[in-house]
């Protein structure tokens, strides 16, 4: 159902790796050979996205099954524990998952991520009827909203061409089904700004500097998460991308010392 490739022979700790909206296995891309050295990363595709399934079952993409998911890539792999790095809405799911599984993560790792870290909602949650109809409506727009949003790859030249020319490749396999389902499902349990001061696990913020309405949401977490780590860098939303090199010595460093 989920999409999943493992990089290395297995033998180091495993890290797994979660994209964002709109991406594919491609934002990891320039990020694989620098963390091999210190890890096995584990990529996934979110669902809807890539070479993953867009089921038509709405419980399908809801936190809880994401979480369950990963447990189950990670009990696969034979692995007791290991660490988890998220980059903008995959962060809410890494994130979420470090929260119910503490004792299977050794470290964890996110990027720039409004929705993993927004104000959570005071009003009633939807109904069911609700999110069905919130469903319906996107499908019902089409590919047009999905490749207006600022997340959905276009070329720039700001990227290496091969890494690119991937993501935009990729962005042709996004199912607009599945988005709808997960923007309507996923999105209004991802966030926990309300349980930062819970997290336990060590953790690693890479912030991209040049997105400046997330540095009040970086000083939040910096203020509630006891022993946040924070490298800043010169990049944007994907820091992961904008400053791959950064990214892969602050990433590699962080988990080599929490194996």
């Amino acid at each position: 159902m989920m999409h999943v490739e493992i990089h290395g022979d297995g033998r180091a700790p495993h890290v797994l790796l979660v994209h964002g909206i709109c991406s594919s296995r491609a934002q990891w891309r320039p990020n694989l050979a620098a963390l091999a050295q210190v890890a096995t990363p584990v990529v996934i595709e979110l669902l809807g996205h890539g070479r993953s399934e867009a089921p038509d079952d709405p419980a399908a993409y809801s936190v809880a099954a994401y979480i369950d998911r990963f447990e189950a890539i990670r009990a696969d792999l034979g692995a007791e524990r290991w660490a988890v790095c998220g980059q903008s809405f995959g962060a809410g799911l890494t994130m979420n998952y470090a929260l119910v599984h503490p004792e299977r993560i050794s470290a964890q790792v996110f990027t720039n991520s409004n929705s993993a870290l927004r104000e959570t909602r005071s009003a009633p949650a939807p109904t069911p009827e609700q999110l069905a109809a919130y469903a319906a409506a996107r499908e019902a727009q089409g590919r047009g909203p999905l490749e207006a949003m600022p997340f959905f790859p276009k070329r720039s030249g700001r990227l290496a061409p091969e890494v690119e020319d991937e993501l935009v490749s990729d962005a042709a396999l996004i199912s607009v089904r599945g988005m709808a389902l997960g923007l309507s499902y996923t999105t209004p349990d991802l966030s926990v700004r309300d349980r930062l001061a819970k997290i336990a696990t060590p953790t690693l913020l890479v912030n991209g500097r040049r997105e400046r309405g997330f540095q009040a949401v970086r000083d939040l977490a910096a203020g509630e998460i006891v022993g946040l780590e924070v490298v800043d860098l010169e990049g944007g939303h994907p820091v992961n991308l904008d400053c791959a090199d950064g990214f892969n010595a602050a990433v590699a460093d962080f988990l080599a010392r929490h194996p």
